[in-house]
């Protein structure tokens, strides 16, 4: 069957130029064989009131096996309709009915729509200035799409025409009944069900508990029932489970689309079951308008806990080995010992204040953490991850870690130093300072250990997480505690020297994996736009380069400003380079058909002939398509954007470029509507050339 993917609101232009491509190949079909949907228009009362609103229907009759669309297709296209009334009518939107799973011959679900007899109610108003005895003509032009395995293009004018007078209106005796059980059986909130929904990383789950007993389904009756969502916002083509809840209710898993907007706030379409969710009605769809509730974060296995914390107990541990930390721990042990008079009570003592540092340090990170939770973020480790922005920032503070750790530039020696003068302060105040500076001159050595743990710690609930980030805390301070009680220990801890560098230089490689690994997802995520994000790295690099060659210790003021200069020019750039834009377009793939289909539409269209080697290319998009200006343009006039990807050869492109004396790429097109001739843009482009070219 041909039928084409509904698309989210921002790419509802696409899917209309999809369906008139083929809507268009199989008009000969419609010219060879009568309609398979009859329609007419009908009236739920056989005359009209002045000023008092009146439902009419579009009744569309399917032949068997062939159907229509819903409100959201899903495949296909919804039904419309275009009023013509007479001067101070009003109409209002389509009232829906609840709709079915569409599926071909084979069993694949191809959308969300309707069968056999359909009526589709249309609230009119007419004004209170009408003539009693005169007679209200009214008519419409409706357009759909009817599909068995091919979707053929159907439209109709359909007219109505209706008596005024100034008694009450009468039930129309022929559709009046089959009316008014439509509209009674629309979807809608009822107080009887309570309705609750919970977003997760790939799918929606969908709570629905009876308020009464009276309408809960016993066991033996338990009814099937689908979600059918408004916005495209759920995988229509996917199958849902529904589970009877001990509350005499339902938990149905919907699966998300690939494309569902992560910033959707609520989950908006129809619960319908295969019976009524009233006794004694037909209501067999339950209207949805509800937010997404914090879903509960899953318990721990106790097995798997215990396993977290020792390996966030170790990390800790270790991080006592890197260079920023290790040389100030027995230094710390012996001003414990200065400070204490050799009072070993008091020696302990301070230990127990320095842990105490360090706890409240990795607590407030947990508090952090609750809060940003608590105000709905979703914060566990791999949503994150779904986010370009997010990748782009933590690929780039690793390898910014990396190049520290190869000895590209060195930070943190302020840090030590201030940590120094500290462990020189007397009173217990100078050692839990010394606690919590530990922990931050610890943080940039943190990633090589800790990701499993901090990435635990930011999936489980809050509980399970402040006692992860407490391990980490007890693995760090444990060493210093421990010499606070055996300060004669002091004496068999290595010696710092050469090996610890050479330590720190062997620990940067899983950070490099890391950014590779990190640059990976992006590619997954941005396609061609992910060159730019590469981009970014390597100006953000230079910068951190600049930075260490140009301030090493003994520079000059001058070697001094060039690198923080050049470290925050080239930051900036590199932000500005590879931060990941949301997609604001939707390419689709060129052909010479495509072109066709749309100039026969008098569409404007935007031809990007481009490739994934293609530099130039790519910094084109970042320019043109990064500003708010084009975007807004290409939107407001519906601009129909299609791309011809030359990465791999391709026989027809090669020939289309030859058409245009061209064999290389960047090459761009625009047709306008009435014109013969595309305008050629220049290889290099910018907004302005964009906007002019389409003036």
């Amino acid at each position: 069957m041909l039928s084409f993917r509904r698309p989210s609101s921002a790419l509802s232009f696409v899917a209309s130029m999809l369906v008139a491509l083929v809507a268009t190949s199989f008009l000969h079909a419609a010219a060879a064989k009568p309609s398979r949907v009859q329609a007419s228009l009908v009236a739920a009362d056989s005359s009209v009131k002045p000023g008092q609103p009146i439902t009419v229907a579009l009744r569309l009759v399917h032949d068997e096996h062939w159907h229509t669309y819903w409100l959201n297709p899903g495949t296909g296209l919804p039904t419309s309709i275009k009023w013509t009334l007479p001067a101070g009518w009003t109409a209002g939107e389509i009232q829906w009915p609840a709709p079915v799973v569409l599926k071909d011959k084979a069993g694949n679900v191809v959308g969300n729509g309707y069968e056999g007899e359909l009526f589709l109610p249309v609230t009119l108003t007419p004004p209170a200035s009408l003539a009693p005895g005169s007679t209200a003509e009214l008519k419409a032009a409706a357009d759909w799409l009817m599909c068995e395995e091919i979707c053929v293009p159907g439209s109709a004018v359909v007219s109505l025409s209706l008596p005024v007078t100034v008694e009450s209106p009468q039930p129309d005796a022929a559709m009046g009944a089959k009316i008014r059980a439509t509209l009674s059986s629309l979807p809608r909130v009822d107080p009887a069900w309570k309705i609750t929904a919970t977003r997760a990383v790939k799918s929606v789950s969908l709570h629905v508990t009876p308020t009464n007993s009276k309408v809960s389904p016993t066991p033996s009756s338990a009814p099937k029932l689908h979600f059918f969502s408004d916005d495209g916002l759920v995988a229509f083509e996917e199958p849902q489970t529904a589970q009877p809840d001990d509350q005499g209710g339902f938990k149905i898993t919907i699966p998300l689309a690939a494309d569902a907007p992560k910033e959707a706030k609520k989950l908006l379409g129809v619960l319908t079951t295969s019976s009524s969710w009233l006794p004694g009605e037909t209501l067999r769809g339950l209207r949805v308008d509800v937010p997404f509730a914090a879903a509960p974060l899953p318990s721990t296995p106790i097995a798997q806990l215990l396993g977290t914390l020792a390996l966030a107990f170790l990390g800790g541990l270790v991080l006592n080995l890197m260079p920023c930390v290790f040389p100030v721990l027995g230094i710390k042990i012996l001003g414990f010992v200065n400070q204490s008079g050799q009072d070993k009570k008091k020696v302990v003592l301070h230990g127990l204040v320095f842990t105490a540092g360090v706890l409240l340090s990795f607590w407030s990170l947990a508090a952090i953490l609750a809060i940003l939770r608590a105000g709905g973020q979703e914060l566990g480790w791999g949503f994150q991850l779904q986010e370009p922005g997010f990748v782009f920032i933590l690929a780039a503070v690793m390898l910014v870690f990396a190049m520290n750790m190869s000895g590209v530039f060195e930070f943190g020696l302020a840090a030590t130093g201030v940590g120094a003068e500290l462990q020189m302060k007397s009173g217990f105040a100078g050692s839990f300072f010394t606690g919590v500076l530990a922990t931050a001159v610890a943080t940039p050595c943190s990633a090589p250990f800790l990701a499993p743990a901090l990435g635990a710690a930011l999936a489980v609930p809050t509980g399970e997480s402040f006692v992860i980030f407490t391990a980490i805390a007890v693995g760090l301070s444990t060493p210093y505690l421990l010499l606070s009680i055996f300060p004669a220990a002091v004496k068999v801890l290595p010696r710092p020297g050469a090996w610890m560098e050479t330590f720190k230089q062997f620990m940067a490689f899983p950070l490099y994996g890391t950014v590779g690994a990190l640059i990976w997802v992006l590619t997954g995520q941005l396609g061609d736009d992910s060159l730019m994000a590469i981009f970014g790295l390597v100006a953000i690099a230079l910068g951190v380069w600049i930075y260490g060659r140009w301030t090493a210790p003994g520079a000059s003021a001058g070697r001094v400003r060039f690198g923080y200069t050049g470290l925050v020019a080239l930051l900036l750039v590199g932000a500005w380079l590879g931060w990941p834009a949301k997609a604001k377009l939707t390419w689709e793939p060129w052909s010479p058909e495509a072109v066709t289909k749309l100039r026969a539409e008098n569409r404007i269209i935007y031809v990007d002939f481009t490739a994934r080697w293609c530099a130039t290319c790519q910094t084109n998009k970042k320019l043109v398509f990064g500003s708010t200006e084009v975007l807004k343009t290409f939107a407001d006039r519906k601009v129909a954007t299609l791309r011809a990807d030359w990465t791999n050869k391709d026989p027809r492109i090669t020939a289309e470029l030859a058409t245009y004396q061209r064999s290389a790429v960047p090459f761009n097109l625009i047709w306008l509507p009435g014109k013969d001739t595309p305008v050629v843009l220049p290889e290099l482009l910018g907004p302005g050339i964009v906007l002019d070219a389409l003036k």
